[in-house]
């Protein structure tokens, strides 16, 4: 029987690129699915494309990141339906191109508000379930720059590293239960992030840059987020020559901040 088959699985960011990949993957090993996003259209649209590539069931659940509020209530809605949750993967939130010096503090805020805390309103809401049935997997898809910051990602990064702090402290006070934390690190994919990224005043990007163009395949990606799943990997990285960043900043750092001022990131 396949690992994933009729597990219950929350997806985030399901209504494109890396949340709609995923969404494909999981379904086409007959899971039960759960998608949020703000997108109704996009989202439904993912939704039949799942149940035709074979999930055991579809569930759309509008989800706003950035409305922590009402995600305590929509995550008592759906358990009461479908009873748990076996995979919870947060996937959603926004990206920045901007320098630092012209973004302005309510773009930095608005990042952290869905990227960070977002995400960490919809895993606290989730969780007590994943305890009462001791039982579970929370997923979380950060970014290299999770790891390292760069140039036009101030407050992008700032949000990913902070994911990182509180899944780590997670996973450790997690130790004794059955419930497995992923943090998975992808580099440059091939998908709208960047026309979707805010710039300086909030305002969408709406281009696709150099870099983001030549990523890797949402799909490919996709297979291997599974597959680190299945492995109950803790941290996972992907991408091309980006992921060597992270060994660049360990090891010689001096030497990484050099290589960060000749960098493509926009």
């Amino acid at each position: 029987m396949d690992f994933f088959r009729n597990k219950r699985v929350w997806i985030t960011g399901a209504s494109s690129g890396i949340g709609e990949a995923l969404s494909i993957a999981f379904a086409e090993k007959g899971a039960h699915l759960i998608l949020s996003a703000r997108n109704d259209v996009e989202t439904n649209r993912v939704a039949a494309a799942c149940l035709e590539a074979g999930a055991a069931s579809v569930m759309f659940r509008r989800l706003d990141l950035e409305q922590h509020d009402s995600i305590p209530e929509i995550v008592s809605a759906t358990l009461k339906q479908v009873g748990k949750i076996d995979i919870l993967v947060n996937n959603g939130g926004i990206s920045q191109r901007s320098l630092a010096l012209e973004t302005t503090l309510d773009v930095d805020k608005k990042l952290m508000a869905v990227n960070y805390f977002g995400t960490v309103a919809l895993t606290k809401a989730i969780l007590p379930n994943m305890m009462m049935h001791q039982l579970g997997h929370i997923v979380t898809i950060t970014s290299l720059t999770g790891k390292f910051g760069t140039p036009y990602r101030s407050a992008y990064a700032a949000s990913k590293h902070a994911l990182h702090g509180f899944f780590d402290s997670l996973r450790a006070e997690l130790h004794d239960a059955q419930i497995k934390v992923t943090l998975i690190c992808p580099g440059f994919v091939r998908t709208n992030v960047s026309k979707n990224a805010l710039t300086g005043s909030g305002s969408k990007l709406g281009t696709m840059d150099e870099a983001t163009d030549k990523g890797m395949d949402p799909a490919r990606l996709a297979s291997k987020i599974l597959q680190a799943i299945q492995d109950g990997k803790q941290e996972a990285y992907f991408g091309g020559k980006e992921v060597l960043g992270i060994y660049l900043k360990r090891f010689f750092p001096a030497y990484f901040a050099k290589v960060l001022l000749k960098a493509k990131v926009r």
